[in-house]
């Protein structure tokens, strides 16, 4: 059996000190994380991480740089993810949008909050990558390349 992670992308999104998290229900529980979700097929990941956020948050994205590419497993019996995380800003919230299936509401946290709520984090990413941003973490969205449907 050939082994392959799930490749997901987020979005580490900063308004005035204040960082967009999404409150989501998971088979964990409740849980705060980034909007983030898989790689359709066929989707790039620009366009990926711009459709969950407006899925997830009802905010249009505009991805800005890559802030970290991480594989995590949270144990050995659990799947792999690879995890492009962008960082961007957002316009044209539309409120009246429902959000995606799963999404309890959003919330804009400081990273005091964000931190004080790591028990209930989707997984230690979503801290690790507000941390890097804050870091100045920043690469161009340039070292992305896709090449689909070409021969």
């Amino acid at each position: 059996m050939v082994w392959k992670p799930h490749v997901t992308v987020a979005a580490v999104i900063e308004k005035d000190g204040r960082f967009l998290l999404v409150e989501e229900t998971t088979a964990r529980g409740l849980a705060f994380n980034q909007p983030a979700g898989h790689l359709e097929e066929g989707e790039d990941l620009i366009s990926a991480v711009k459709r969950e956020v407006w899925e997830e948050t009802a905010w249009q994205f505009e991805p800005e740089a890559l802030i970290a590419t991480q594989l995590w497993r949270r144990n050995p019996h659990m799947p792999s993810f690879v995890r492009f995380c962008f960082s961007g800003t957002v316009n044209n919230h539309n409120p009246e949008q429902p959000l995606d299936d799963g999404i309890i509401d959003t919330h804009w946290l400081s990273r005091n909050e964000i931190y004080a709520k790591r028990q209930q984090l989707r997984s230690p990413l979503v801290l690790t990558t507000v941390d890097e941003y804050l870091k100045g973490h920043r690469y161009p969205l340039t070292i992305l390349q896709s090449f689909l449907d070409l021969e």
